[in-house]
């Protein structure tokens, strides 16, 4: 996890160079603040009939993605950046115990917001929120899980390759990473054909929205890398799955 050195996109284009490269993450934060605790278990609430609290997936007015119960007394946020390794990390080892066991009590609520680590989270996150909201944490998920044929594409693409995408008029290179990054093909291969994804792509509002939304998470919840966990307001920290559930079960959810 690295402070943020990416500058602010103009109408939503790269002003940041492709050189930024492939940002670390997952260091502990110091002067992180606590979890919630409750002395007692905080009781299972029951999702409506005929339905899971899984299945209850929203968008959010703070830009990112929620399931579970509205009401749950334990909110639970993830800044995650789908190009951080620890943030797959964690999706690979805690998100089905989390959606399956946590929220699936309706005690605890989970909410996924992008954060612009570096370049390419912005294709990657216009591409994961290109179609229907429900899609949108399952194919980031799935897209966690990839990530490592990302990385090796975009090694095999070269410096000469990258730097050609850099020399591009702004409003192509967006799809230019997708394209070299193997991005394109991964969507397209899950319901997000070419040309929606070039649509996505080219919507300069949304990428702005994401990097005004990194932006507001550093200076409002003090995240400088990913994954940053904020429980009921409280900014907790980067950590894994494992400590992150103790202070879900210290908060009441056990």
């Amino acid at each position: 996890m690295i402070r943020i050195t990416m500058s602010s996109l103009a109408l939503g284009m790269i002003a940041a160079p492709l050189a930024l490269g492939l940002a670390s993450c997952g260091k502990k934060d110091e002067g992180a603040g606590e979890a919630p605790k409750s002395a007692q278990p905080l009781p299972k609430v029951a999702a409506p009939a005929g339905k899971t609290w899984a299945e209850d997936v929203v968008k959010t007015s703070e830009g990112g993605y929620r399931i579970g119960n509205p009401d749950a007394p334990i909110k639970l946020v993830e800044y995650g950046a789908l190009s951080c390794s620890h943030c797959a990390e964690f999706a690979q080892k805690g998100f089905d115990k989390l959606r399956d066991d946590y929220v699936a009590s309706g005690r605890v609520s989970y909410e996924l917001r992008y954060f612009m680590l570096n370049v390419f989270d912005i294709p990657a996150s216009l591409l994961a929120t290109c179609g229907a909201t429900e899609a949108v944490l399952p194919l980031s998920e799935q897209f966690w899980a990839w990530q490592p044929n990302m990385f090796q594409n975009l090694q095999s693409a070269g410096d000469a390759r990258m730097k050609q995408i850099q020399d591009l008029p702004k409003d192509q290179q967006m799809a230019a990473i997708a394209e070299v990054g193997g991005m394109t093909e991964f969507f397209a291969s899950r319901g997000i054909s070419r040309d929606q994804g070039k649509a996505c792509l080219a919507d300069t509002a949304k990428a702005k929205a994401f990097a005004d939304q990194t932006q507001k998470a550093t200076t409002e919840f003090n995240v400088t890398g990913t994954p940053t966990f904020i429980i009921n307001g409280n900014t907790v920290g980067s950590m894994g799955w494992e400590e992150l559930e103790a202070k879900l079960q210290e908060a009441g959810a056990r």
